[in-house]
């Protein structure tokens, strides 16, 4: 009987094409380079030179290891409008996206975490009257891009230092039940000196309605009867906020 010698390095493993792990191997090059050009441009212009796109790029980077993600980067964007808008969007939302895991979902929330903590540490135990533009900044990165109707409190001391930022009451997308007699109590128990309000206009529109203004005018009365001072009541909408104080109806 004839034998016939296996030569195993003659023929390719079933299944196994070469040509397509080249391929493979060229593209995960190709975005490599890619990404090392982006993280460079990046440090040597800066933010302000780099887009909203290239940013959402850098940070899905980590979520996404080796695939491209510039185009998942325009498709948020599409769906959510700017930078800000995609990290603050609601993970429920986010999950509708192509594209878009529970590990792209941690990236950006950390991203919105960090801002959040950022523009915090800016008013947090100082003057906020002399730094208003850092607490409008904090007002609008926390609260602008939520769904719901939300109340907070700014408790202030003697010297107008931010002493605790608390959400007193959250409501729906067009409607916060607000309790004069609770802000007054919270603030006698924290021994704050002074308040200001903010809540949010889901809408996106920050002026006032009628409800808003009843309210204010009944906490500012609870308030001055007890010594307290009401700063101001701001509110946040999704492009400015309107400041009470400054249109005059504090």
């Amino acid at each position: 009987m004839e034998h016939r010698s296996a030569n195993l390095s003659e023929a390719p493993l079933p299944g196994f094409h070469p040509h397509r792990l080249d391929i493979q191997r060229s593209a995960e090059a190709e975005q490599h380079g890619h990404r090392q050009r982006v993280r460079e441009r990046f440090l040597q212009t800066g933010a302000d030179a780099t887009s909203d796109a290239e940013l959402l790029e850098m940070i899905l980077y980590r979520a996404i290891r080796r695939r491209e993600t510039s185009s998942l980067a325009r498709r948020l964007l599409t769906a959510f409008g700017d930078f800000n808008a995609v990290i603050s969007a609601p993970r429920s939302q986010l999950a509708a996206i192509q594209g878009v895991g529970s590990a792209v979902i941690q990236e950006l929330k950390i991203v919105e975490a960090s801002a959040h903590a950022m523009s915090r540490a800016k008013v947090m135990h100082r003057d906020v009257l002399s730094s208003w533009d850092a607490l409008l900044d904090y007002c609008r990165t926390k609260m602008a891009h939520m769904e719901r109707e939300q109340f907070r409190v700014l408790f202030l001391d003697r010297r107008n230092r931010l002493m605790a930022d608390e959400a007193l009451q959250t409501g729906t997308v067009d409607h916060v039940p607000v309790y004069p007699r609770e802000v007054v109590k919270r603030a006698l128990e924290l021994n704050a000196c002074a308040l200001i309000l903010v809540h949010n206009h889901p809408s996106g529109y920050a002026s006032p309605s009628e409800d808003d203004l009843t309210m204010t005018e009944t906490v500012q009365r609870g308030a001055e009867a007890l010594g307290l001072v009401l700063h101001d009541h701001l509110i946040i909408g999704h492009d400015g906020s309107y400041s009470l104080r400054a249109n005059g109806q504090i």
